[in-house]
């Protein structure tokens, strides 16, 4: 079972914002299902105006998201984001003066003591970055529990920046989801959506914060392969060791005269493999002369690693 509460809220008495409820919109449409069209998060989805989000409601859906154990559940809120001198807070509509809403850190102690073998907290807020930070009163140290992933808009002491009616971290988390920073299987994770962010801001901008305790990063979402898997796996029937050089000639280019086909299927596969990194020519710029000129094709580092995960029956 997959879960995600997704949390937008624009109406703040005296601070209004404009992009929180479009973008949690957008979290929760592209979650909903993977790129193939198959059904992914169970989302719950809480905006305001729509909704009345306050902090007694908010709590509630939140201890039920990571009460329950399930394989993966996410938390996501845009919003307004407030720090005092001992903690950040997410603010909720009926935000008061020293009752902003949900301290981050009480938010971690929810997250922490959770059964759910997954979790991840996406938060786009200003001084979301605190998420996590050791708290003074609580002696200076702060854990995330195994299999907790924190992702955040900003540091904790930067403001989370709205751009074109939606905030410009959301904006690329959901491009990332789209398909942005997926790999070769089409496997998106919380790590390489934070790659994805850290890349596209520049160093004057906002900085996304990643922090994360888990073995191995869990798939938030899939979309279509960059090659086939079928392909991928014969990375292994061309390679029989990732150090092996696989030879060509003029034979597997189906432009020549008295080509074969057979070849020339290798070839186009090889060729794809060569499109994504995966594979690079010996002493020829392109797979086409390496052929031509009866030269060879080696595989890079990130193709020995696809070769090893073809090996171990991974792909």
């Amino acid at each position: 079972m997959r879960r995600a509460l997704i949390v937008g809220i624009d109406e703040y008495a005296g601070a209004p914002l404009q992009g929180c409820v479009n973008d949690a919109h957008a979290i929760a449409a592209v979650l909903e299902t993977h790129g193939t069209g198959s059904p992914n998060f169970q989302v719950r989805l809480m905006t305001s105006p729509s909704d009345d989000v306050t902090r007694p409601k908010l709590r509630e859906a939140i201890e039920k998201l990571f009460a329950t154990d399930c394989n993966i559940a996410l938390l996501y809120f845009s919003g307004h984001g407030y720090l005092r001198s001992v903690d950040g807070y997410i603010v909720t509509k009926d935000a008061t003066k020293y009752d902003e809403g949900i301290g981050m850190t009480e938010l971690l102690k929810i997250a922490n003591r959770s059964p759910v073998k997954n979790k991840v907290i996406i938060l786009d807020c200003c001084f979301s970055g605190n998420m996590g930070t050791p708290n003074i009163d609580e002696g200076g140290v702060a854990q995330l529990s195994e299999g907790l992933t924190v992702l955040t808009a900003s540091r904790g002491s930067e403001v989370a920046v709205e751009q074109d009616g939606g905030g410009i971290f959301t904006g690329l988390v959901v491009a990332a989801l789209q398909g942005g920073a997926a790999d070769l299987r089409g496997h998106v994770t919380p790590g390489s959506i934070y790659a994805y962010v850290d890349q596209a801001l520049g160093a004057w901008e906002q900085r996304p914060i990643f922090k994360t305790n888990v073995t191995q990063f869990t798939s938030l979402r899939e979309v279509s392969p960059q090659v086939p898997l079928e392909t991928l796996r014969k990375l292994v029937d061309y390679f029989p060791s990732s150090q092996d050089e696989y030879a060509l000639d003029p034979s597997y280019e189906d432009t020549v005269e008295n080509n074969d086909p057979d070849k020339a299927k290798v070839l186009k596969d090889l060729q794809k493999m060569e499109g994504v990194g995966l594979v690079v020519p010996v002493g020829e710029e392109h797979m086409y002369y390496a052929a031509i000129n009866s030269k060879s094709c080696r595989l890079t580092a990130l193709g020995a690693q696809y070769w090893r995960l073809a090996k171990e029956k991974k792909l």
